[in-house]
């Protein structure tokens, strides 16, 4: 079951840069980046609303959600920034470029987030196989960048 969960990890990341190109085109035709991303947001909202449906999910309960901490109500912000972000960034830096970066944001901030164990992720400390994978990685982007 490992092996599912890693290469659907995989999978997934592929579409990353894919979802920035699309939007981006989608901005060119409506208008701009906001509205793309606002477009996104609404056909994703249906889509996951038709799938918890089709699942049969049970709803939230309101009480429930007022007792999740403030933080954990911002994730749609993180998206809607990731998404009208990556609309603005593919056309103007390119997927490679855009993609390195992203992903060496997103490895820094995970490190830092096992290290503490932070929004419900195992604690892992820092250590120096870590910090080294984070230092190829941000080798990576400037060599992507330079060549």
């Amino acid at each position: 079951m490992l092996y599912f969960w890693l290469s659907l990890a995989f999978v997934v990341g592929m579409i990353m840069p894919m979802q920035a190109g699309v939007n981006s085109t989608l901005a060119i035709h409506s208008n701009g980046a906001l509205w793309a991303s606002l477009v996104s947001f609404v056909v994703g909202s249906i889509a996951l609303l038709c799938l918890a449906i089709a699942m049969r999910q049970d709803w939230p309960v309101l009480a429930d959600l007022r007792q999740a901490p403030w933080w954990a109500w911002t994730g749609g912000f993180m998206g809607a920034l990731f998404v009208f972000t990556g609309a603005i960034l593919a056309p103007r830096i390119g997927a490679t470029t855009m993609m390195a970066l992203l992903v060496a944001g997103q490895l820094i901030m995970s490190v830092v987030l096992d290290h503490f164990g932070w929004a419900t992720f195992p604690q892992h400390d820092i250590n120096w196989g870590r910090i080294l994978g984070v230092l190829f990685l941000i080798a990576g982007v400037v060599l992507i960048r330079m060549y």
